[in-house]
């Protein structure tokens, strides 16, 4: 049986749990591909701490990524440090020395994924990012592979697990923004620093990377229109509900008369879709087909385990040719369509909107409102006006019927200049789902 030496650089939360399931499952993986797979270096800088369920003293550590990516032997480098640099360096360096590479690096790809395609064709190696995207889903591996006799129509969802917890507890504890994201920082869901979760960040980088693939079109990160969940409230949370809706932070794909959408943002969609049920720090993402229809997929977004994964699952597949004699193919990278689609600019798309504007409680003020969005050709489909004290202002909540963006935009800018009202309007998108 020939055997395949991986070298792993990072041992932090998904690079421990790569050794685990190495250790716990490897007898099965080594059967599956048909070699032997033997972690042969593992760098990482700090080679001391404790590493839960790991003995340290059995492990391969070396201090440096030099003694990985100039080993000669090392034929896959699983990268894991995260970050741009020097994961892109280790990345780059470890192609050049025709060595094959997997990474969980969505920042890395959504920045730099052109630059480290291009090195892995002209060095004919295989490079797998399944674990990219959604964590433990394999989502990657079955839009690039099983729908290449589709053109994918739309890919939108929730990639975003610390988001959706956060969502999840206003919706169903009526919770407050600020005290639910402690929470979730307790817990281990956010960060210390959470801000590439909760401004979208997170999601942008993934939505870029999924979108280049489905739509075989090259994104730009900054052509992503990004908003987080910042501006949520409890208040838009219930009023949501009351209108038979859920928020969800979505990163939206739509391929629709010639152009492509791509956006990430807060949503309200039907409180009895499916996307709408899902809560926690799960991931759920949609895909249409013209030929296989509608596909959801469905799973744990992040974690060390259904991380690791996702990382072995690109691991044994490379091992598996390696070991047969499969070279790397062009068709194992994005690649860019002949006829790409332009991407539809923000102020183009067409929604329909959620708005709550904080008025003076006086007569006349509903019909003002109304009267600049049909100025702007946005009609109306329902008013929900909230009981306050007389003289304060008084939240009243619209529901629109599809509209384009940049006439939403110039209206909320006329809105919020008049006298009565008092606060700048609140503007949350509706999707079918």
């Amino acid at each position: 049986m020939n055997e395949i030496k991986i070298g792993l650089l990072g041992l932090g939360t998904v690079g421990s749990g790569v050794v685990k399931v190495l250790q716990t499952h490897g007898a099965e993986m080594q059967e599956r591909a048909g070699c032997r797979l033997t972690l042969h270096a593992i760098a990482d800088a700090d080679m001391t701490r404790p590493r839960d369920g790991l003995d340290l003293t059995r492990l391969p550590l070396v201090p440096d990524a030099s003694r990985v990516l100039d080993d000669p032997v090392v034929q896959i480098v699983i990268e894991l440090v995260g970050g741009l640099e020097p994961a892109r360096a280790f990345i780059l360096k470890a192609l050049d020395a025709g060595k094959h590479v997997v990474t969980a690096n969505k920042a890395l790809l959504a920045h730099h994924g052109s630059e480290i395609f291009e090195a892995a064709r002209r060095n004919r190696v295989m490079l797998g990012f399944e674990a990219a995207v959604a964590g433990g889903v394999p989502l990657i591996r079955a839009v690039k592979d099983g729908l290449t006799a589709n053109r994918v129509l739309s890919a939108f969802g929730i990639v975003n697990g610390t988001c959706n917890y956060i969502l999840s507890k206003m919706a169903d504890e009526g919770l407050d923004f600020s005290v639910v994201l402690k929470e979730a920082q307790a817990h281990g869901y956010a960060e210390s620093d959470p801000t590439l979760d909760i401004e979208g960040m997170d999601s942008a980088h993934k939505l870029q990377i999924l979108a280049t693939i489905a739509f075989r079109t090259a994104v730009d990160l900054n052509d992503i229109h990004t908003e987080g969940i910042t501006a949520i409230t409890q208040q838009d949370v219930e009023n949501a509900a009351e209108l038979g809706y859920r928020i969800k932070l979505l990163a939206i794909a739509k391929a629709a008369d010639g152009a492509l959408d791509a956006r990430v943002h807060p949503t309200m969609i039907p409180a009895g879709s499916p996307m709408a049920a899902v809560s926690g720090v799960f991931n759920a993402v949609f895909i249409t087909g013209d030929n296989a229809g509608n596909l959801m997929f469905y799973g744990r977004g992040a974690g060390q385990l259904p991380t690791a994964s996702a990382v072995w699952s690109d691991t044994l597949e490379i091992a598996r040719r390696v070991a047969h004699g499969i070279p790397a193919m062009e068709g194992d990278l994005p690649s860019i369509s002949e006829r790409p689609l332009p991407l539809r600019r923000m102020e183009d798309i067409r929604s329909s909107y959620y708005l709550r504007v904080m008025a003076m409680d006086r007569p006349g003020v509903l019909a003002q409102v109304a009267g600049i969005l049909g100025q702007h050709d946005i009609s109306l489909v329902s008013v929900l006006q909230k009981e306050r004290a007389r003289g304060e202002a008084v939240p009243v909540v619209m529901m629109t019927h599809e509209a384009r963006e940049r006439d939403m935009r110039a209206a909320l800018a006329a809105i919020d200049k008049l006298p009565v009202v008092a606060a700048r309007t609140t503007m949350i998108r509706v999707e079918p789902a």
